[in-house]
Parts: structure tokens; sequence; C-alpha cells
């Protein structure tokens, strides 16, 4: 007789693979997310190069989440038929490359159309990240292991706001590219060898865990298949009832209010600081305060 799966074995088990996967899920977030929002630091200068008006740089800037938003759903789509391994290390891939090809904008039209290109890119990657960590998470810490991957928000906009603002300082007229041009050169490269770190460290499921042992395996694969029937019995939604549901349009409304505020904040934070007289290098370690104080809030009231 098989002995009980105990409640410490159960804690054994999330907490190998917390560490297996999050720290990875985390780093490979932290780099989206500045490849998103780099640009608010290249803008310094890049905006007097290309000709860009503030009118067209905030366009720039939110041109990126209209293919962002049209090319979502699809994505997610297709990442549940080939798997969320795979379609994650393509997303990762080319939004790497279009990232760093942000660097060959020659003026507002060039600049729209890869910042668009951009979007359509990066499209599926945080859902499909949710996704990935509800094979892998029960619905009792699901929502610990969600958190987890939030903290890289505020962590990669302080990173970013240093890196960025030394890259302008420092490297400005290197090989003949402007210092915004090296911004996105050097940000986009981590993304494109994070990509082959997925396919080697994320798991697909649990059954395919060889890093777990089998009786791990097993209770993990048992606890997810028991919250599997238990939504199907309650009734699958399709697809246009999942989108017009009230609970999701409300949580829809909120998110929208959420990100307008910060993300209208990430994309010209650097231009207002700068606007005091203070010189790159410096914007970027101001620029970065707010982040390592958010950061440190974001702990403080989730312990």
């Amino acid at each position: 007789m098989q002995p009980p799966f105990t409640l410490e074995r159960q804690r054994k088990t999330l907490m190998k693979v917390s560490w297996r996967l999050l720290p990875l899920i985390v780093v490979c977030y932290l780099v989206n997310y500045i490849d998103r929002t780099n640009v608010s630091f290249a803008a310094l200068t890049m905006n007097k190069d290309l000709g860009l008006s503030s009118f067209m740089y905030g366009l720039g800037a939110g041109i990126f989440f209209l293919s962002y938003a049209a090319f979502e759903v699809p994505s997610n789509l297709v990442l549940q038929r080939v798997g969320a391994r795979l379609w994650i290390a393509r997303i990762m891939i080319t939004w790497g490359i279009l990232s760093g090809l942000m660097a060959m904008a020659t003026g507002p039209l060039s600049f729209l159309a890869l910042r668009f290109a951009l979007g359509m890119a990066e499209a599926g990657f945080f859902p499909g990240m949710i996704y990935y960590l509800t094979q892998w998470f029960p619905s009792g810490v699901r929502a610990r292991a969600i958190s987890t991957l939030y903290i890289a928000v505020p962590i990669s906009n302080s990173i970013a706001s240093i890196i960025s603002g030394t890259i302008l300082a420092t490297m400005d007229g290197t090989l003949g590219l402007k210092g915004w041009q090296w911004i996105f050169i050097i940000e986009a490269i981590p993304a494109v060898l994070l990509a082959f770190v997925v396919l080697k460290m994320m798991t697909e499921r649990p059954a395919l865990a060889t890093w777990l042992e089998p009786e791990e395996r097993t209770w993990l694969e048992s606890e997810l298949e028991n919250e599997r029937r238990q939504v199907e019995r309650g009734g699958r939604l399709t697809l246009l009832q999942a989108l017009t549901d009230p609970r999701v349009l409300a949580l829809s409304a909120i998110y929208f209010t959420s990100v307008t505020a910060s993300y209208g904040l990430v994309f010209f934070m650097p231009q207002i600081v700068k606007g005091l007289g203070l010189s790159n290098l410096q914007t970027g370690w101001v620029t970065a305060i707010p982040y390592v104080v958010g950061t440190a809030g974001l702990i403080f009231f989730g312990l």
C-alpha cells in the first residue's frame, strides 16, 4: 500500500516546482517589459534625431498595444495547440529581433511600423505565461505564483532606467551608432538568448518533469486534473461567452484604467525628469528611484 501524500510532501513538491520555474519566468517577463518600454529612454535623444513630435512619439508608444491586443487571443489559441514551451520561445525570438530592429528607424513612419510589429510579436507572451502557470500550480497557490511574476514590472523599470541612462551617456557615437540605437540593440539580446533557455528548462507539464519524483508527478497531475474536471462540470464557456462575460468586462475596465496611468508614467517619466536639467545618466538613476520603492512596497505589503 502506497503511503499517503502528506501536506508536507505537497508543500515540498510545490516549492520544488516554484524554484525550478518561477525564477526563469520572472526573468523572461522582466526582459519582456524592458523591451516594450525602453523606447521611453531612447526618446531622450531619438525624438530629435527622427523628427518625432510629442504626439508622434506618444502615438508610436501606444500603437504597440493596438497590434498587441489584436493578436493576443490568436496567439494564445496557437499556444494551446503547439504547447507553451515552444510558442513562448518563438515569441521571445521574434520580439527580440524586432526590438533590436527598432535601432533602424529613420523617421516617424518607420518608427510607427516597427512599434506596431513589435506589439504583434509580443502578443500572447504574458497571458501565455499565465496559462503555463495554470498547468503547474493548483488554484490554492496559483495567486501567489502569479504575484511573484508581477514583481518583474517595477524591477524591470528600475533596471532599464539605470542601464538605458548609462548606455545613452557612454555609447553615443560608438561604431557610428547613436546612444538610443544601442539601447534597442543591447537590450534586445537577452530575449533571444533566453528563448533557448526556455526551450531547455521549461517543462510542458508535470507528467514530463523528470526532475520530480514519480509520486510528486502523480500527485500534482491528479490535483490539476481534478480542478479541470470541476471546471468542465460547471460548463465550459465559448470564446464569445468568455469575452462578453460581465466579470471579464468589469475586470477589463479596471485593468484598462490601471495600465493607462502606469504606461503613461513609464513612457513619459524620463522626459519629465530630464526636463529638470539632469544629464542622461542622472536621469536614469533618478527615474529608477520610484520603481525601487515600488518593488519594496510590493514585497512588504504582500507578506
